[in-house]
């Protein structure tokens, strides 16, 4: 009896997991590192799960890496356990959701480091695992993993040290943010068109899409609206998160030779971790992966796509 999609989909996952394995082991030449101990990289929400993870693998390459976390003491403790194994990790309090926190730290980061080179968006949350889909903090989980990512990278662009390779941002997404996935996609086809065009793509448009969805949350409505109807209100702040990533490459394309900025975002996976209740069938290790090849890409023309494993994915 012949295999079904599933179970060759589920085969081709496996191989492309047991590729990548093998390119983790395969260390950068000399003429593929551009980056030092100089070379500063921002991480948030790096305390736990595939942020620390990010931050031990950029660490573990030389970089020296700021690690993030809205609690002050699981951030010291988690910075300390990548320390003690003799990387170069500092740490500083970050609520991605308080301007002032954004503030302090984006100024911290300037008089001790002169700015940043890599900036990578984890911050995120999720209250749903397993069926559950309840929309009960959707307004939380817009705020953190939309606005919060917003406002960082709106804060730390003047930040981001001028180089001949570019400066990068790499945000954490979901394939269950994509616009046009045969399954979970927008059901509005209207908001679908609007924010597939990336040309007339525009942040009063995202915010509205976004706001819209969790006004219609707070009336009882939002079944009706044609939304994800899978983790609905993480699906739809990761969907945001997605459009704002093509946005911003399209408004930073215009950055003069030297003062590039190239922005990417990707899918990790469903990764073993607190944020899926740890019912994920991929390792910490392995969802950190193309964020960290992200960050480090020796080429870096490329910006405004969206990754999985290493390779390019639709939005």
């Amino acid at each position: 009896m012949g295999k079904n999609a599933n179970e060759k989909a589920k085969e081709r996952r496996e191989q492309r997991r047991q590729e990548i394995s093998l390119l983790r082991t395969i260390p950068y030449s000399d003429h593929q590192r551009w980056w030092s101990a100089e070379t500063i990289a921002v991480v948030t929400g790096g305390n736990r799960g595939i942020g620390f993870e990010i931050s031990r693998q950029l660490a573990a390459h030389g970089l020296t890496v700021i690690l993030t976390s809205r609690d002050s003491n699981v951030g010291v403790e988690a910075a300390k356990v990548l320390q003690e194994g003799g990387l170069n990790v500092a740490f500083h309090q970050l609520d991605v959701l308080d301007p002032l926190s954004i503030k302090h730290f984006a100024d911290w980061l300037h008089q001790n480091y002169g700015g940043l080179d890599i900036l990578v968006n984890n911050a995120g949350i999720n209250f749903n695992v397993g069926t559950d889909n309840s929309v009960e903090n959707a307004r939380m989980v817009v705020a953190t993993n939309y606005f919060g990512t917003k406002s960082m990278i709106e804060a730390m662009i003047p930040l981001m040290k001028p180089s001949t390779v570019g400066a990068r941002i790499v945000n954490v997404s979901s394939r269950l943010g994509r616009l046009n996935g045969r399954r979970n996609r927008v059901g509005d086809l209207t908001l679908r068109q609007q924010l597939s065009d990336v040309d007339s793509l525009s942040e009063e448009l995202i915010d509205h899409a976004v706001s819209t969805f969790v006004q219609q949350v707070e009336e009882g409505t939002w079944e009706s609206g044609g939304w994800p109807q899978t983790f609905t209100d993480y699906s739809v702040s990761k969907l945001a998160v997605n459009a704002f990533t093509r946005l911003m490459a399209r408004v930073l394309s215009d950055r003069p030779e030297g003062k590039k900025i190239y922005i990417n975002c990707y899918c990790p996976g469903w990764v073993k971790t607190a944020m899926t209740g740890y019912a994920g069938n991929i390792p910490a290790e392995e969802g950190a992966d193309t964020g960290v090849w992200l960050a480090l890409l020796p080429d870096q023309a490329i910006t405004g796509k969206f990754f999985a494993e290493r390779r390019e994915v639709s939005f």
